[in-house]
């Protein structure tokens, strides 16, 4: 069992009119490896105006090689690095994907969930479209190319039809040999923001990516929106006007570098500030506040500040566990956690605690270290989690598991403190999430299951079949 419970879906990058855009691609996806591990690719234009494309499984760093990446080049690539969700791993899901086609080759990479991914494949599969892999991301490529009515006017005119057959979550980048478009669901569910770069743009899953190749933010892509990136400049279309700007609250709470600013919101000022909140609900009677690392410092610091109690670091993450690390046995798998994490047993000696995380999923990691703090001498454990308890699957790409594994989905708070083992347990609110994020709307369906999109099939069967 991995250290952490949840896992994000994937991170998307782009570079258009830029020299040497695979090298700044590279770059990007590097500041984007903590939104997948599993692996990554990049397809670029070269100047010939043919799309070469370089993946593997693996992290950035050891898929792109110098001598590989030497081989890609051009003014526009896109790249992506994953973590499988629909269709599982393996090397033929690994993106960007890459079609060959009469009317021209294009590049796909997406960042999402479509919920409605069987139904389509088997209605394409019935007209004779054959898959390259298990992904939901390839439909929308067999969507754009069959959509013959179409076909005798401009690229724009079947991705919007192909957009909006879709449903779920998503953020698509799509490459042809003089563009890039950029589109977002229209629920805006997923992150995605362009930023320039000299005479040309970037476009990113999140804003921390642009730092790091010397990018200035320009604006988020708006839910229902496709951005085309081309020597025009940036154009922008609408292919849905019934939108929502309903992001993804594990977005801010968990996922997102804390350097990255979504819909507006720094992260790390979300965090503090559920942080604080999370002090105004729920008090505890204690001496130093500690986080766990590294999502959860920043709500650990806003709580320190609120009560004015010591903020300490009372836990060290080890940096250099390998990320494929299994435990073949069960003792292993119990010291997974050590591996991870050390107490740091002179500061926590004697202290009563309190404890904060940003979520509790199937509340094995919670318990082991509340164990540890024990062990290392601490009198009380105060468990607070920076969000609210976590009940319902998610179907738009975060792999959050089954009601059977998710501690609170059958569990009062009561109950899953004693099994957590915790002195006292309390969550953030709903409430609070919004007020933190200084928002009107999130999606918050994992916590309370009001989905923003229809599921397309029924939460039972995802469970027996063991894909959400």
């Amino acid at each position: 069992m991995p250290y952490r419970n949840i896992n994000e879906e994937c991170g998307v990058f782009g570079v258009w009119g830029v020299p040497d855009a695979p090298t700044l691609v590279y770059y990007g996806l590097h500041a984007l490896q903590h939104r997948g591990q599993e692996g990554c690719g990049i397809v670029a234009s070269g100047p010939d105006g043919k799309m070469k494309r370089i993946k593997g499984e693996g992290l950035v760093t050891e898929v792109f090689t110098e001598t590989k990446l030497s081989g890609l080049q051009g003014d526009m690539a896109i790249g992506h690095v994953r973590y499988s969700t629909t269709g599982g791993g393996g090397i033929e899901n690994v993106q960007p994907f890459l079609f060959r086609h009469h009317t021209g080759d294009f590049a796909l990479a997406h960042n999402g969930n479509l919920v409605n991914y069987s139904l389509l494949r088997r209605q394409l599969e019935n007209r004779g479209s054959l898959f390259q892999s298990s992904s939901d991301s390839e439909v929308l490529a067999h969507l754009i190319k069959k959509d013959s009515a179409e076909a005798h006017k401009p690229r724009i005119f079947s991705i919007v039809n192909a957009l909006n057959t879709v449903e779920g979550a998503f953020a698509f980048l799509i490459m042809t040999s003089s563009r890039i478009y950029a589109c977002r669901d229209k629920y805006g569910l997923r992150p995605l923001s362009i930023g320039r770069i000299g005479n040309g743009y970037a476009v990113s899953s999140e804003t921390c990516a642009f730092d790091v190749i010397g990018a200035e933010y320009l604006r988020d892509i708006e839910p229902g929106e496709i951005v085309t990136i081309d020597s025009h400049g940036l154009r922008s279309r609408k292919y849905n006007t019934h939108c929502r700007h309903a992001m993804c609250a594990m977005e801010y709470v968990y996922f997102a570098r804390p350097d990255s600013d979504i819909d507006g919101r720094n992260v790390h000022s979300f965090r503090k500030e559920t942080g604080r909140l999370l002090y105004e609900e729920a008090p505890a009677d204690a001496d130093i506040v500690v986080g766990v690392p590294d999502s959860s410092l920043s709500a650990a610091m806003g709580y320190s500040e609120a009560s004015g109690l010591p903020y300490e670091m009372g836990l060290i993450k080890n940096r250099y566990i390998a990320r494929t690390f299994i435990q073949p046995s069960q003792p292993m798998r119990e010291k997974g956690v050590r591996m991870k994490l050390s107490a740091v047993k002179s500061i926590v000696k004697d202290k009563r605690i309190v404890l904060v995380d940003d979520s509790i999923v199937r509340g094995t990691t919670s318990r082991r270290i509340v164990s540890m703090l024990r062990e290392a001498g601490a009198r009380a454990v105060h468990l607070r989690i920076a969000s609210p308890p976590i009940k319902m699957p998610c179907f738009y790409g975060v792999d959050i598991s089954t009601y059977e594994e998710l501690l609170c989905a059958g569990k009062s708070v009561e109950e899953a403190r004693l099994a957590i083992g915790a002195d006292t347990l309390a969550y953030l609110s709903e409430d609070a999430l919004y007020k933190a994020g200084q928002r009107t709307d999130l999606c918050l369906a994992c916590f309370n299951g009001r989905y923003p999109t229809s599921l397309y099939q029924p939460v039972e069967d995802a469970n027996k079949d063991g894909k959400f």
